[in-house]
């Protein structure tokens, strides 16, 4: 094999998913060189990877893509993408290929009809299905993640508070069923005793505000009882100090310097998204809470080498759940059973 194309088209999460094979690849196959074809999107993920030798992107169209594949001559292809368009560009390279199990159909039993016929076994696992023909095996050494030199967050630029240590908390996701509210973020932080930094997107600000607000509402209300009670300052003080370490970075740092600072935290509280994966890289101590979706779908975070530091929070009490291997904008049932009756305790004492 001398020039191999890896295919994975979104998104971020499931592309961090698949830089054990590419590591492999690369280093089991030492003489090859490795493709990358993604979306420009997603492109700086693999752009940062040293185990690629060239990432070709797209926006919409894979027509120009497709021609300037041709002229590479590949040897192989690894689709891990596994859909119509990907398959597109696999015929129109008429060369050899694999992919892996994608097992839709098990993922709809289960999300459907509640029949778990689901393997055992981790996406990555399966994502190396692709690779046995070239006799690539998983080195079970993790997931990959690569921080641009330029955005690495320098920790001196934190609060002075936060340089003793910290939690990184991901509050965001892909759709609103996967994400732990507001309400109980809120609870979390009232009741750990380490300064907390929020991480999210664009679409994830007003939910960090609700946060902070929540928490300043409830800090109020606590320095108002002390108060009644005949209190000290000092315990006021503390009171109110503690409330104020929560830093809200949610929007206003890409996801690079949000990595770094997942790197560098003491735990991370996440829901099922991609910066839990990233977190999963740096081999951090993960508290991964589950919504309308469940960890049997195979893409809780992939450690293989210290499954102590996975901390699964879902209410498996919930009878409704799974109800989709994806998630909704909102509960389809209505109450939001499977967020709403999380024991923030059991969160608490995983961090």
């Amino acid at each position: 094999m001398k020039k191999i194309l890896v295919i994975r088209f979104s998104s971020i999460g499931d592309i961090v998913l698949t830089t054990p094979v590419i590591r492999c690849l690369k280093n089991q196959l030492q003489e090859a060189e490795i493709h990358v074809l993604t979306k420009k999107k997603f492109s700086g993920l693999y752009k940062t990877n040293p185990h690629i030798d060239k990432v070709y992107e797209f926006d919409s169209s894979l027509k120009d893509n497709i021609t300037e594949l041709k002229l590479e001559n590949y040897d192989y292809v690894v689709d891990l993408q596994k859909n119509k368009r990907s398959v597109r560009v696999t015929r129109a390279l008429s060369c050899p290929h694999s992919s892996f199990p994608k097992l839709n159909f098990r993922k709809f039993l289960l999300s459907t009809f509640k029949i778990n016929i689901m393997p055992d076994i981790h996406i990555v696992d399966r994502y190396f299905k692709a690779v046995e023909k070239l006799g690539v095996k998983n080195d079970y050494q993790g997931l990959d993640f690569f921080i641009s030199e330029k955005n690495n967050y320098n920790l001196t630029e934190l609060p002075q508070e936060f340089h003793n240590g910290y939690y990184a908390f991901v509050i965001g996701g892909t759709y609103k069923t996967k994400i732990l509210p507001a309400v109980k973020v809120a609870e979390v932080i009232q009741k750990i005793n380490k300064p907390v930094v929020l991480l999210g997107g664009p679409d994830d600000v007003e939910r960090a505000e609700e946060i902070l607000s929540l928490v300043n509402k409830s800090t109020s209300q606590q320095v108002n009882k002390l108060r009644e009670q005949g209190t000290g300052n000092k315990e006021l003080d503390d009171l109110q100090l503690y409330c104020s370490k929560v830093l809200n970075l949610v929007g206003k740092i890409n996801l690079e310097r949000s990595a770094s600072l997942v790197k560098n935290a003491e735990s991370v509280l996440t829901n099922d998204t991609g910066l839990m994966h990233i977190a999963a890289a740096f081999h951090k101590n993960i508290v991964s809470v589950w919504g309308n979706t469940v960890p049997e779908l195979g893409m809780y975070p992939y450690l293989p080498k210290e499954p102590e530091k996975c901390h699964i929070v879902e209410c498996k009490c919930v009878r409704c759940r799974p109800c989709s291997k994806l998630g909704f904008k909102e509960c389809p049932r209505k109450h939001f059973k499977c967020m709403m009756d999380i024991d923030v305790r059991f969160i608490v004492d995983s961090l």
